[in-house]
This record gives C-alpha cells, sequence and structure tokens, in this order.
C-alpha cells in the first residue's frame, strides 16, 4: 500500500508560460487597511490572471498562519494581519514577480 498524497508537485505550473520567466506586465499592489479599530486586512491586487489565484492564498496562509480569501470576482487577494513584508519576500522567491514591480502602499 503506497501513500499519493507524500507527491510533491508545484502549484504554479499550471500557469501557462511556467518557469520563471516574470510574466507580469504590470504592477503589484499591496495594500494595508484598518478593519473594525485594531484589525488590519492586507490585499494584493494586480497579479496576473495566468494564475489560480485560490492556489496563491492556500501557500500563503499556510507559509504566513493567517487567514484569506479572494475577492472582487477573483482579482484581489485578502489576507488577515499586516503580511506586506511576507508577502512581498515569498512572491519574489515563488517568482510570481520581481522587486521592483510591487508597490507597498502605507496606511
Amino acid at each position: 500500500m503506497s501513500i499519493q498524497n507524500l507527491n510533491t508537485r508545484d502549484p504554479f505550473a499550471d500557469a501557462s508560460n511556467g518557469s520563471k520567466d516574470y510574466s507580469q506586465h504590470w504592477p503589484v499592489h499591496i495594500r494595508v487597511q484598518h478593519r473594525n479599530g485594531f484589525r488590519i486586512i492586507t490585499t494584493v491586487q494586480g497579479l496576473s490572471l495566468e494564475y489560480d489565484l485560490k492556489k496563491i492564498v492556500r501557500c500563503c496562509k499556510k507559509e504566513f498562519a493567517c487567514n484569506g480569501a479572494v475577492v472582487e470576482y477573483g482579482k484581489v487577494i485578502q489576507l488577515q494581519g499586516d503580511q506586506r513584508e511576507n508577502i512581498c519576500r515569498w512572491l519574489t522567491k515563488m517568482g510570481l514577480a520581481k522587486l521592483d514591480q510591487l508597490r507597498i502602499h502605507s496606511f
């Protein structure tokens, strides 16, 4: 009996461009919003739609230990907490965007 779910695979391999050639042509905006006083939400907008944003959110939730969702008809990613630095490092590490394509907006 073998266990099938232990095989590792690239969650972003189904994108049309495949390997790290940075198909992003426009900037990715990373913003922080205050919700209900002290609660904070980080939003990521402008990622290429050829990536599956639900898979990106799933990986970010595991990596940053936070909750998240895809909203506004699948165009914006929301993550709980101030995840600006974490998401910038993760996007460049995974090859989804270059560092000069990321626009970080403050409060």
